[in-house]
Formats: C-alpha cells, sequence, structure tokens
C-alpha cells in the first residue's frame, strides 16, 4: 500500500472547487432514466450517454472524479479512446463502482447488507489495471418505525471497511458512502441522531480494520428532513445539522466529505452544498458527489438524439458549474438563470 499516492488521489478528488460525477448507474437504475425520456437501454445508447458526458467541454475545471459503472470502465469514445484515459488525460479520476447491491439482511426485516466482497481483491486488480484509481461501495440504512436496527447498522459498516481495506491494498483510493435514507416521514432530528450512529460505527470499523482515513473520501446523506415529513428543514437548517454532525463525527484526518444528493432536486443540492460552505473553514473538504442531480438537465436535453449532445454538454456544464461554485460557497441561485 502506498500510503502517499493513495493520500494524493483523495485530495485529487475534492479539490477546491471541484466535485464527483456519479455516473455509475447500474443497467436497471439507467434503463429507468431512459424510460422517461423514451430512449431504449441498449449498451450502445448507455456509452454515447456517457462519452456525452465525459467529453462535455470544460466541465474538467469543475469535475475532479467520475464513479463509472463496470460496463462503462471498459468501453471507450466514438473515436476509440478509453474512458478512462478519456478521463486521466483531462484530470479527472478515473472510478468504479464495486458493491453488487442492496440485499435483504436475514433476520432483519425491512433492512439491507451491501453485498460484493466475495472475489472483491481480484477484481480490483482488474479494475486498477483497466485505470480505475477509485472505488466506491453503498451501504443504505433505513428510517423506518423501529429501525435502523443497531444489528444493520453493523453489518453495514463493518462490509464498508472490509471494502476499504481492501482497495487500499489494491492501490486504490476508496469512496466509503453511508447513505441514511430520506425517503420517509421523520423530522430532521431524527436524521441527525441516525448519521450520528451510522457514521460513529462506521469509522470504528474504519479504525479496526487499519484503513487510511488521509487515502479516503467520505460520501454520507446530508442530515434532511424526510420526503414525507410535513415539516421540511430549511436550507440553513440542513447546512447546520448537516456540519456539526459531521465535527461530531468525522476525523480531520479525512482529506473530504463528498456528498451524495439522495433524490433532491438539482437546485436544492446545489443550495445545501453552498450554504454549509458558507459556514466558514472545515477541517474537511465539502463538496459534492451528484448523479441525478447532476445528469438530470443534460438527460433531458439530449433525449437520445445525436444532434442535440451539444444542447445536453451546455446543461451538463451548467449544472457542474454550479456545484463547482457552491463547493467553495460562491453559488447564488440568480445564476440558475443562465440555464
Amino acid at each position: 500500500m502506498d500510503e502517499k499516492v493513495l493520500a494524493e488521489t483523495a485530495r485529487k478528488m475534492v479539490a477546491p472547487g471541484r466535485g464527483i460525477l456519479a455516473a455509475d448507474e447500474s443497467t436497471g437504475t439507467i434503463k429507468k432514466r431512459f424510460d422517461s425520456i423514451d430512449v431504449e437501454s441498449t449498451e450502445e445508447h448507455r456509452r454515447a450517454y456517457r462519452d456525452l458526458l465525459f467529453t462535455t467541454p470544460g466541465v474538467e475545471e469543475y469535475i475532479s472524479g467520475a464513479i463509472l459503472f463496470e460496463e462503462t470502465l471498459f468501453q471507450a469514445t466514438s473515436d476509440g479512446t478509453p474512458f478512462p484515459k478519456l478521463l486521466a488525460d483531462r484530470g479527472i479520476v478515473p472510478g468504479i463502482k464495486v458493491d453488487k447491491g442492496a440485499k435483504p439482511l436475514a433476520g432483519a426485516e425491512g433492512e439491507t447488507v451491501t453485498e460484493g466482497l466475495d472475489g472483491l481483491r481480484e477484481r480490483l486488480t482488474a479494475f486498477r489495471e483497466a485505470g480505475a484509481l477509485f472505488a466506491k461501495w453503498r451501504a443504505v440504512i433505513t428510517i423506518a418505525d423501529g429501525l435502523p436496527s443497531e444489528y444493520a447498522i453493523a453489518t453495514n459498516a463493518h462490509a464498508l471497511a472490509r471494502y476499504a481495506a481492501l482497495c487500499q491494498e489494491a492501490g486504490i483510493t476508496p469512496i466509503v458512502e453511508p447513505e441514511v435514507l430520506m425517503d420517509g416521514d421523520n423530522t430532521i432530528g431524527v436524521c441527525e441522531a441516525v448519521t450520528r450512529q451510522v457514521l460513529d460505527a462506521t469509522f470504528e470499523e474504519l479504525r479496526l480494520q487499519r484503513v487510511l482515513l488521509e487515502g479516503m473520501v467520505l460520501k454520507p446523506n446530508m442530515v434532511i428532513s424526510g420526503k414525507k415529513c410535513p415539516q421540511q428543514a430549511s436550507v440553513n437548517e440542513v447546512a447546520e445539522a448537516t456540519v456539526r454532525t459531521l465535527r461530531r463525527c468525522v476525523p480531520s484526518a479525512v482529506p473530504g466529505v463528498a456528498f451524495l444528493s439522495g433524490g433532491q432536486s438539482d437546485e436544492l443540492a446545489t443550495q445545501h452544498l453552498d450554504a454549509m460552505n458558507k459556514l466558514g473553514s472545515a477541517p474537511w473538504a465539502l463538496t459534492f458527489s451528484y448523479g441525478r442531480a447532476l445528469q438530470a438537465p443534460a438527460l433531458k436535453a439530449w433525449g437520445g438524439k445525436s444532434e442535440r449532445v451539444e444542447a445536453a454538454q451546455k446543461a451538463f456544464f451548467h449544472r457542474a458549474k454550479l456545484n463547482g461554485l457552491a463547493a467553495t460557497g460562491r453559488y447564488s441561485e440568480a445564476m440558475e438563470e443562465a440555464a
């Protein structure tokens, strides 16, 4: 394990004013996205869409890394350039999603554990050879009546740390993603309490399994009201609760926190990130690792038509730019009109 290389990659991923594009949708997830624009989810359409995103002019100014699905890692641009090489040549760190998805947790109705540890060491070697410099593993925690259980939290934290240790052994910087879902009717206070519990358990397992904190990136949920909660927290309340939670749970050795959007609207995810950075200095970079919240305008503008690629790229660049500005606290809602 080369600690300097791992740490250097992590720092690049959370460089000031830049964030990570999550383009790692599984085949099933991207089919749902394509269904929304009446585009068939063929391998070529998936390749063309990722090509559109990765070749957007100037986007490297605001995008530091890109998480790829395994299929995408081994695809290429229309001129034959492998996607990992294209990204690396543009100064965008190529990465790979390595988990196999959340599956029902035995003995815990309504809860899941993320699978994919079997054979991971060998897969990481192949991914590293293909050009991936970082990886991502997502654990999913549900808030509901009596949930989450300590069992589900502990099991997922253990798996996250095992994955992270294997990544670092392979020379790959891990993104550690413990996501507390925002789908329920819970208040922001409940989300804060659960998020603290999840982060505490995760960092305890990372410590036990000897994961180099300087050589990883944390990808957590924001502390936010559940979607069905009748009283939605304000942007400033979300920012304050999220930063407060991170200060209590996340060691300063971690280079950066790249938030997931978790189903928030494009603009709201940007506003929350900006509000956090406007609170003042923090011991870690606060940036983004968005999927749908970065891609939705581009996907709609593209519609599967080659003549709309330029319009889609402009929409993607605009969203990336606004989030890059939010990552340094320089965003304003007035900037949305430029779209």
